[in-house]
């Protein structure tokens, strides 16, 4: 059985990364890190933030590539898609919006002298599959959701993001953007009417991206996924919608990132566990979970190191 180091969202720490690589026994041969026996799986957002765009992309994509590692599309790069693509009724897929700039500045800075190069990275980041799932393992950027991941293969037959899915998954009355919305972004459920909380760039929300595998959990407060020090914000009243998803611990594993968590690496439940801790947050981590095959998931085959700057 093919062991995996499965790595969490990235954003441009390329110093981080060739550190954890190396702690998990990668080495470099011929410009690319490689393991004898195990493959990285990658969870996606490489890109924005960081001050090494290049360097991340020049790391992965070559293992990617020559089969040393497998990897899925995360949010960051399905914007970085949108963004650059041109809406046929006008402006881009993703509005130019100070906001937006923001956030990508760091990629279009790394790219700005060269716009070839740009532009095929953006065509790479399409053969990037929206989830894998390999039987006795599973991967997806944030959420596993069966129904909208079932709906995507009766209508594309694949897990791609085709130009037609694309363009749809632009328009909120398609079912397309809730599936990107969902499965590359996160469960999210409206808060009741006047209450909002601020996300950890300071916009204003009326709706909170939830806990979508916490079966126990009733109130908005306790399927609450974000800051921290906006917990106190959000009312701890019941939620009378059904908007959890029953992953059953007979099912197999399932790994995620996009969550920025705290703390200590742990598993969100028996078979599901989130790679992300915060890498691009001051004092955050770059985390690996090494799977050998287990169903039952163990705290002790997480794997991190420290953000250095």
């Amino acid at each position: 059985m093919q062991a995996f180091d499965i790595i969490g969202d990235i954003h441009g720490q390329a110093l981080e990364l060739q550190k954890l690589l190396l702690k998990l026994g990668y080495q470099e041969t011929n410009g690319i890190y490689q393991h004898p026996e195990r493959k990285v799986i990658f969870l996606g957002d490489f890109i924005d933030r960081g001050n090494y765009q290049r360097r991340v992309i020049d790391i992965v994509r070559p293992m990617i590539d020559d089969g040393h590692a497998l990897a899925v599309m995360g949010n960051h790069e399905y914007n970085a898609i949108s963004f650059a693509t041109e809406d046929p009724n006008g402006g881009f897929l993703r509005k130019h919006s100070d906001k937006n700039l923001k956030q990508h500045q760091a990629f279009l800075d790394a790219y700005a002298s060269d716009t070839d190069e740009y532009l095929e990275l953006l065509s790479w980041f399409k053969t990037l599959p929206l989830w894998i799932d390999l039987g006795n393992l599973r991967i997806i950027h944030a959420c596993w959701d069966p129904d909208l991941i079932q709906t995507v293969i009766d209508n594309y037959q694949q897990p791609y993001l085709t130009d037609e899915f694309l363009f749809l998954s632009a328009y909120k009355e398609n079912w397309e953007y809730q599936a990107i919305e969902t499965l590359l972004k996160g469960k999210e459920i409206s808060l009741p009417s006047g209450k909002s909380f601020l996300d950890k760039e300071g916009n204003e929300r009326t709706e909170i991206r939830i806990k979508w595998w916490m079966q126990e959990a009733t109130t908005y407060r306790d399927m609450f996924l974000g800051p921290e020090d906006a917990i106190p914000t959000i009312p701890d009243e019941p939620v009378t919608d059904d908007c959890l998803i029953n992953y059953d611990v007979t099912q197999p594993p399932v790994f995620m990132g996009h969550y920025w968590m705290n703390g200590e690496p742990k598993t969100l439940a028996s078979n599901i566990a989130c790679v992300d801790w915060s890498v691009a947050r001051v004092h955050g981590k770059l985390v690996a979970y090494s799977w050998m095959g287990e169903n039952e998931l163990n705290n002790n085959h997480f794997a991190f190191v420290e953000r250095e700057e």
